[in-house]
């Protein structure tokens, strides 16, 4: 497993593939497989039995998980993509955006 540079709450844009910039917020990240899924991006739909839980069943759309190395970090500052860099200060490290020098 390698290192990741984004986490859950993090706003990210989809840079490559299918969703191309769209922008959402990172809900969950699967580290065994290098992958994020992003609110409202990769939408699929999904068919569901009628169970106790969901008496209906039917279709219902949810989102799918999609690579990492597909999304960029948005720079809170200047609203577009940046890099993530990673630095020690004091006995912490932080985060901080290569476009801005800002801590994330």
């Amino acid at each position: 497993m390698t290192k990741l540079k984004i986490k859950t709450g993090d706003i990210v844009r989809v840079i490559a593939g299918d969703h191309k910039g769209s922008e959402g917020k990172i809900v969950r990240v699967i580290r065994e497989d290098n992958k994020a899924i992003v609110e409202g991006v990769n939408m699929v739909s999904k068919h569901t039995k009628p169970s106790a839980k969901s008496p209906q069943g039917g279709i219902i759309k949810k989102e799918a998980p999609i690579q990492i190395s597909n999304l960029s970090l948005i720079d809170p500052k200047s609203k577009e993509t940046t890099r993530v860099g990673i630095r020690i200060e004091g006995d912490k490290k932080v985060r901080f955006s290569k476009k801005s020098n800002q801590v994330l």
